[in-house]
């Protein structure tokens, strides 16, 4: 068994950066996003963040969508929904939420150096019930799908931040609300070669996620992720 990682000591170990965005989904229609997330090491972080963009990870994880992470900086980044395919990358350092300290776990007993968080939505809500029905009203009722980086409306970007060869670990979670969202994600991983994650049993597509509610369960999660990756 591993040893379960003090967040304070990962603090210091770990850079965060993240994209931040707001999208005009309509005229008093605004909702607030995170594209991807960057972690790595300190003294592997580029002097540029935007060189972060450019680098291959040594793993991408795939969660469910932000949650309450948020920038450090302030960030002005608003984008009209129509032109979400022209989206700009512009990194800022980022305070992580506890999930991300998961992360930093995995990446300190497997040697990674940088990893990069992708979401199922880039919605930031850290309560899963109101994002439920958050991300499920922008696609019934303003047809904006494009809140996602596996819409096809963001497929170039995409295709930047998902190089082949890389490791993709799925944490989404096992929420059945989540399916529409899950089916758009596996679309775009057929290609993928090394595809990992700790699925729930009974389930085809239901990955656990990184940070369940048991102090036990989250030491087990990353015992199991662990011996998984390295595997």
């Amino acid at each position: 068994m591993v040893r379960f990682i003090p967040a304070e000591e990962l603090k210091s170990k770990f850079d965060v950066f993240g994209h931040f965005y707001s999208v005009q989904v309509a005229p008093k229609k605004v909702v607030e996003c995170r594209s991807v997330l960057e972690i790595v090491e300190a003294d592997h972080a580029p002097k540029k963040t935007t060189a972060l963009s450019n680098r291959k990870p040594d793993a991408i994880f795939i969660m469910m969508n932000p949650g309450s992470s948020r920038p450090l900086t302030e960030v002005n980044n608003r984008i009209q929904a129509k032109a979400i395919h022209e989206l700009p990358i512009s990194l800022v350092p980022t305070k992580p939420d506890t999930t991300q300290y998961q992360v930093m776990r995995i990446m300190h007993y497997c040697d990674w150096r940088h990893v990069r968080v992708l979401n199922l939505s880039d919605l930031r809500c850290p309560k899963s019930g109101v994002f439920f029905k958050q991300f499920k009203g922008l696609e019934e009722e303003h047809l904006f799908d494009a809140h996602s980086v596996f819409s096809d409306r963001r497929s170039a970007e995409l295709a930047l931040k998902l190089p082949s060869g890389i490791p993709v670990i799925r944490a989404w979670g096992v929420s059945p609300h989540l399916d529409p969202l899950i089916e758009r994600c596996l679309s775009k991983l057929i290609n993928a070669k090394l595809v990992r994650g700790l699925l729930k049993e009974g389930t085809t597509n239901k990955f656990l996620h990184p940070l369940p509610s048991l102090q036990s369960e989250k030491v087990k999660w990353a015992n199991r992720m662990v011996e998984q990756c390295r595997g």
